[in-house]
């Protein structure tokens, strides 16, 4: 009989799990810039979660230039205005003196990663000072320029393509739908493309947090998620097969609630201990009903104290690997049944660990077990 392993603390290993989760999604830092009126606001709310732009004006970091936060999305907005006014050159230098310092800094995460050039398709021309700006901003972090209120594009594309070549690229958006006197309506139109952009452009060390502060691709939090999961999956692998007693329960579990912790982030969920402690407790009970589920949480049940004893064994390396992918991909896939039909409210921990659970019934793995 294994008793629970010695020196294993479990309310620590969820502390730990969170800790390292927020440590790793970090935070990405976004400038938005453009003329009044061009819809950046609109735009804002449009993508990111928390409502950014009604937050308030924000802090002030220079000329014209204003950062806004929300508590628990990972993401910091430098609203950039002042474009038209007769004291651009000095708005520009604050800024540009801003960038320079930002990049100059020790810390990754305080970096400017990346900025959005938003003009409005009715304006159908650059100003001097969006050229301006575009060219200084791009000696800093990646540029992409956004095209908003697009309804017929004309050419206006591939114009701002051809003065501004620099440009990762440009993404038409109309960030809400657009009715019409006659009644026609234009559905929103881009918005994925532009975080799609996004992702791909930002560092790799803020990926996760641009991915978790965005609500209208799911797809993207999936794919982050599923990068994780191999990860786990990896780690697993190699600590199942390590010949050493009580080596899966000691190694498994932190890997596998790290996992879930990690995924949880990427999705941009309120990650607590006493959330991961739910989505456990409800976890182990659903991965009971399965076989592989019993090798999988008898680990975990080791280190809870009061679950009592498992007669428990070692287990395989490609064993490991395979379950702990399978138990991450069924909390991906409660995730996405849950925000799929209601991506702008957040589930409670226990909506997510009652989806889980229903996930985790699904699973049989008799092909690992080699029955």
């Amino acid at each position: 009989m294994h008793q629970i392993p010695s020196g294993v603390d479990f309310a620590d290993l969820l502390k730990k799990a969170v800790e390292e989760a927020l440590k790793n999604r970090g935070n990405v830092n976004v400038l938005i810039a453009g003329k009044t009126g061009v819809g950046k606001s609109t735009l804002i709310n449009s993508i990111f979660q928390g409502n950014l732009a009604e937050v308030g004006q924000g802090r002030p970091v220079t000329t014209n230039t204003r950062e806004i936060t929300k508590e628990g999305i990972p993401l910091s907005i430098f609203d950039t205005r002042g474009l038209e006014i007769a004291k651009f050159d000095e708005t520009l230098s604050a800024l540009e003196k801003f960038a320079n310092d930002r990049s100059r800094e020790i810390d990754p995460g305080k970096h400017l990663h990346v900025a959005w050039i938003c003009i409005s398709e009715d304006s159908r021309r650059l100003e001097e000072g969006e050229v301006t700006l575009a060219k200084m901003l791009d000696h800093y972090m990646p540029v992409i320029g956004v095209v908003t209120k697009s309804r017929a594009d004309n050419g206006f594309k591939d114009y701002i393509l051809e003065e501004l070549p620099f440009l990762r690229n440009v993404i038409r958006v109309r960030a809400i739908k657009d009715v019409f006197e006659d009644g026609h309506e234009l559905p929103p139109c881009g918005l994925k493309e532009l975080v799609d952009l996004t992702i791909e452009v930002v560092p790799e060390s803020v990926k996760n947090a641009f991915t978790a502060a965005q609500k209208v691709s799911l797809k993207a939090k999936i794919n982050r998620s599923h990068k994780i999961v191999a990860a786990a999956a990896v780690t697993a692998a190699g600590i199942g097969a390590a010949p050493v007693p009580f080596a899966d329960a000691l190694g498994l579990v932190p890997t596998q609630v790290s996992m879930l912790a990690g995924i949880s982030a990427v999705f941009g969920l309120e990650i607590t201990t006493a959330f991961l402690g739910t989505l456990l407790s409800g976890s182990i009970v659903g991965a009971g009903g399965t076989v592989g589920g019993r090798i999988l949480v008898a680990n975990m049940l080791k280190m809870i104290p009061g679950a009592g004893t498992l007669v428990g064994g070692m287990i395989s390396g490609s064993t490991a690997g395979a379950l702990t992918a399978l138990f991450g991909e069924a909390y991906i896939a409660a995730l996405c049944t849950l925000l799929s039909s209601s991506p702008d409210n957040q589930p409670t921990a226990q909506q997510i660990s009652d989806a889980f659970k229903v996930e985790l019934q699904r699973k049989s793995f008799p092909s690992l077990l080699g029955n």
